[in-house]
């Protein structure tokens, strides 16, 4: 494999509104990320995953883009994002921004243009259509519940949208709309990006042409990830997107993709696949339902482990998953993941090594250094996220309580992981000096960046000392391009696994139940100078490791 400058690096990722507001209006800005560029290096990270900060009306947070060329005054200037590239780059931080290219927002001028004159020449950087003896020409469900054709006001016309209504899909098809996102993209690598996160990028190709497919819930629509089942030829564009951008500038870029084949994996993550790295979203999509909220499985810790380690048997000798625990479409990883007497200081470090210490990118969430929690949502009226607002009406709908529905809602909203990030035990946990847009979590006072920050017992402090171990030149090869070989595998709540690479082993250990277990390891790792990093005194009984409950040990 060629090596790249990306594969030793660690990624956070930021959410701009929640991170840190310099003005006091309530919303953090660039200014902000600025400000904290230190601390971000002081755990050890290489790559920053800004989330939107583009002009935006802001009906999906920033994923709704009305000018792909300017920053939104509520974030700051252009300016501010060049001083951000700049700074980050003294530190050796490369800045990754949003590629939003399935859709943009309603009120670019694109679409507004398209909507003019449809069948005209922008109308053609979309999807519109008309109804045929009645009927819309295909029965898919948005990603946010209820069609994916609007009608444009005043016309007989509709346009597509696979997420909110206000987000119109984007016609790949059209070699003159590539043009412009290509040209657009690499605008902003002329900058100094150092690549991009492509949201829903599995969604530019669609199953032309349109047509129904078999309803799966009383609302007469379907799912979209049956419809992706019958989408081929994506590596079309994505291919002629990796030569005309990504190349050009040995850029980072890391794909959302939720359905890939498992047959294309190399497409996407190869030598030469259209991205440097897809996350992987296999214990995100466990125990999820087609069908609400309400049918969803918790994952159990059998179940992550699993799925890890599915995902790492897929990609070795092909390419570099980036993982993950949580991200702004996600609950809190810890209230998520971890049993309910896990969910403490013990449970967030055997988590937090569990994940960061297997083959590909580790990405960190902002707040998940912290062990930041979810909220507790009293009301829907509480809730700003228009899909948890749009689940809790499809959980009213299958006949579910308003109580179980908020259950849900408060189990997987999206606003767990958007609250404002929790500096320090100030008014509005330091966030801002105004009101905050959205809630701080109460428990702000207790979990909180000054407090854990001198603590070497915190969990900020643990992650800084995975980020130190990671690139450790004793033992980085084998957390890089090491083999993740899973071991006692079949024990009940153990995590276990070998990264190997030549002559460096690493051992990781972890207990996700409630009661110790004693697990028999090689005797070579079974002495006190292997202990390489632990979240508590590590035991030995001859060649046995002892394991407390939710207690990691990784040995080399």
């Amino acid at each position: 494999m060629e090596r790249k400058w990306w594969h030793n690096k660690i990624a956070y990722q930021i959410y701009p509104k929640s991170f840190l507001d310099t003005n006091g209006d309530g919303i953090g800005d660039i200014p902000g990320i600025i400000e904290k560029l230190d601390y971000l290096k002081s755990l050890g990270i290489g790559i920053l995953w800004v989330s939107p900060v583009y002009v935006s009306p802001c009906a999906d947070q920033g994923y709704d883009i009305a000018d792909y060329f300017q920053i939104d005054p509520m974030f700051g200037t252009m300016e501010d994002m060049e001083r951000l590239i700049e700074e980050a780059g003294k530190r050796d931080i490369k800045i990754l921004m949003d590629l939003v290219v399935n859709h943009c927002s309603d009120e670019h001028e694109w679409f507004q243009r398209a909507c003019a004159d449809p069948e005209g020449e922008y109308g053609k950087y979309f999807y519109f259509a008309k109804k045929e003896n009645g009927k819309l020409p295909c029965n898919w469900r948005s990603y946010f519940g209820g069609s994916v054709w609007e009608q444009v006001p005043g016309t007989e016309w509709y346009y597509f949208h696979l997420f909110h209504k206000k987000q119109p899909d984007l016609n790949w098809e059209n070699s003159r709309l590539r043009e412009e996102i290509y040209g657009m993209m690499n605008w902003w690598l002329e900058k100094g990006l150092g690549g991009f996160r492509v949201d829903a990028i599995i969604n530019i190709k669609k199953p032309l042409p349109f047509k129904d497919y078999p309803a799966d819930r009383e609302d007469g629509l379907c799912d979209m990830g049956e419809v992706l089942n019958h989408t081929c030829g994506i590596g079309e564009f994505l291919n002629e997107m990796r030569d005309r951008t990504f190349q050009l500038y040995d850029a980072f870029a890391v794909g959302e993709v939720f359905n890939e084949k498992p047959e294309e994996l190399n497409d996407f993550i190869g030598e030469n696949g259209y991205f440097s790295s897809i996350f992987d979203f296999s214990q995100t999509m466990e125990g999820k339902s087609t069908k609400g909220w309400h049918e969803n499985r918790i994952p159990t810790p059998d179940d992550y482990k699993r799925c890890c380690f599915g995902s790492q048997r897929r990609s070795e000798g092909v390419g570099f998953y980036s993982n993950v625990i949580e991200n702004h479409d996600e609950p809190r990883g810890v209230s998520y993941y971890l049993p309910k007497a896990g969910q403490n200081d013990m449970g967030k470090k055997l988590l937090a090594a569990e994940y960061f210490l297997l083959k590909g990118i580790p990405f960190v969430y902002q707040g998940q250094e912290l062990g930041m929690e979810n909220m507790k949502y009293a009301s829907i009226d509480e809730i700003d996220d228009i899909s948890s607002r749009a689940e809790y009406e499809v959980c009213l709908k299958a006949g579910v309580s308003p109580e179980e529905a908020l259950k849900a809602v408060n189990q997987y909203s999206r606003d767990n992981s958007r609250t404002p990030f929790q500096w320090d035990d100030s008014c509005h946990a330091g966030f801002t000096s105004g009101t905050p847009w959205l809630p701080v979590n109460p428990n702000y006072t207790e979990i909180n960046a000054k407090k854990q920050e001198n603590d070497p017992d915190s969990v900020l402090n643990f992650y800084r000392a995975l980020s130190r171990l990671r690139r450790d030149p004793r033992f980085e090869d084998a957390f890089v391009y090491g083999k993740t070989e899973p071991y006692l595998e079949e024990e009940p709540g153990i995590m276990a696994y070998f990264r190997r690479w030549q002559k460096q082993d690493v051992l990781v250990a972890g207990n996700f139940g409630d009661e110790a277990k004693e697990l028999e390891i090689p005797s070579a790792f079974a002495e006190p100078e292997r202990i390489l990093l632990a979240n508590a005194p590590v035991e030995f009984k001859g060649s046995s490791l002892v394991l407390q409950p939710f207690q990691v040990a990784v040995l080399g």
